[in-house]
């Protein structure tokens, strides 16, 4: 295979999304489109029907996952328009000899999806073996999500095998290059095309940078540290996040004094108090780093545990916000220095410093569980928390949110209503 082939994988759930992403990709040079998965769960056949008969010059490809009944469905899938069936390298060798002898009979090829494969070249040359036609090294989403990186074994099996690979997971016109570098003759491409504000335009970037093998920049990311986690998020909002958490980790009755333009970002050096005890609270400012957050917890007492001073300390020292499940006074001066601060209470009367309470405890905030070192976040909309563990997958996942979102509100600009867009009643139980 001389010229390298560029795939758009359609991993929507609608017909008139997929179909109206797929007629922009074609018109920025996308060569095969991919029914995703999700879309034939969802659809069935007649979403390759009508892939089809809409681009009738494009090869379309079944991504069946296909583990069972292999030649069944490739028949199936051939049928209804397929040029190119997905079956999964884990299955039987039975599975995949069957398929290939109904591609063979209905006039289609095999793909074999290697993912979750342990030693994936020498199954790549057991399946050649078997009669398929194309290898895909494919890292999921979901994988993706935590660090994932298909590069890492493409150019083993490229040189295991004769037959073209192809490979899939998080490529995009920065990263095509170095996979037609390492082997790839088919390149995948997802989230980079379908989630693009431009999507014609997204797809003209990637064929530009296969063919002059010269990366074309792009703003996603994909790998965190601690920097990185920092700047993924500044892009997103608490929303997103909250989305990405499945609406885990959002506080409830905590409220920003800053009620426009507030963002706050860090990690949670936590405080456990009395009401209206601020001596741990103040004496936290000195165990921050830059960046860091003070979350405390007050069991929601209404005594003002902090004011305009600590505010200051806390600013000076680079502090990047404080969280109060209690009450906070000063709010006129804090707003004026723009000073993130989050709280459930205003009262302008403050305790004494006695001293009682921990500094570096686990705590319960805004009925969220906080440990020292997980990420907080904080906007307009109200606090979210995630877990340090998970930082890396969470800012993955709320950028991929937030990309699903743009792409929505392009098609609502365009004069589509939102429940148009994401199909409403189709998806309403009944």
């Amino acid at each position: 295979m001389s010229k390298i082939i560029t795939q758009v994988a359609l991993d929507l759930v609608d017909t008139h999304r997929a179909v109206q992403i797929a007629r922009e990709a074609v018109e920025g040079g996308i060569d095969w489109l991919e029914a995703g998965t999700p879309l034939i769960k969802s659809e069935g056949m007649e979403i390759i029907r009508r892939l089809k008969t809409e681009f009738p010059g494009n090869t379309i490809v079944a991504d069946m996952k296909t583990l069972d009944v292999g030649g069944l469905e490739v028949e199936m899938a051939t049928k209804s328009g397929a040029g190119v069936v997905c079956i999964m390298g884990m299955s039987e060798n039975s599975c995949i000899t069957e398929a290939v002898k109904s591609a063979r009979q209905y006039g289609s090829k095999i793909m074999i999806d290697m993912m979750q494969v342990p030693d994936k070249a020498k199954r790549a040359k057991e399946v050649e073996a078997l009669g398929a036609d194309y290898i895909c090294i494919h890292v999921s989403i979901d994988q993706q999500m935590v660090g994932g990186n298909p590069l890492a074994d493409l150019k083993a099996v490229s040189g295991a095998v004769g037959i073209p690979v192809a490979v899939a997971g998080g490529i995009n016109s920065e990263t095509a290059p170095l996979a037609v570098e390492n082997g790839a003759s088919v390149i995948i491409i997802g989230g980079a095309i379908t989630k693009a504000k431009n999507v014609t335009e997204a797809a003209r970037n990637i064929v530009k940078s296969v063919e002059s093998m010269k990366p074309v920049p792009t703003a996603e990311f994909k790998k965190y540290g601690a920097e990185e986690v920092r700047k993924a998020l500044s892009m997103v909002s608490t929303p997103n996040i909250a989305d990405a958490m499945h609406t885990r980790g959002s506080m409830a009755g905590i409220t920003p004094l800053i009620g426009r333009n507030v963002k706050m970002i860090g990690q949670a050096v936590t405080v456990r108090t009395m009401d209206g005890d601020w001596a741990k609270v103040v004496e936290a400012i000195d165990h921050c780093k830059a960046g860091d957050v003070i979350v405390v917890d007050v069991h929601g007492g209404e005594m003002a545990v902090w004011g305009e001073l600590a505010s200051w300390s806390s600013k000076m020292r680079g502090v990047s916000g404080i969280v109060i499940d209690g009450a906070i006074r000063d709010v006129g001066s804090i707003i004026d220095m723009e000073f993130p601060a989050f709280a459930r209470h205003r009262r302008p009367a403050a305790g004494e410093p006695k001293g009682l309470g921990e500094i570096g405890v686990e705590i319960i905030c805004g009925g969220q569980c906080v440990r020292p070192g997980d990420w907080i976040m904080g906007d307009e909309s109200g606090v979210v928390v995630i877990p340090e563990k998970d930082a890396m997958e969470i800012a993955n996942r709320a950028l991929d949110v937030m990309e699903r979102e743009e792409r929505i509100r392009e098609e609502i600009k365009r004069g589509s209503t939102l429940s148009e867009v994401i199909a409403l009643k189709k998806w309403e139980k009944r």
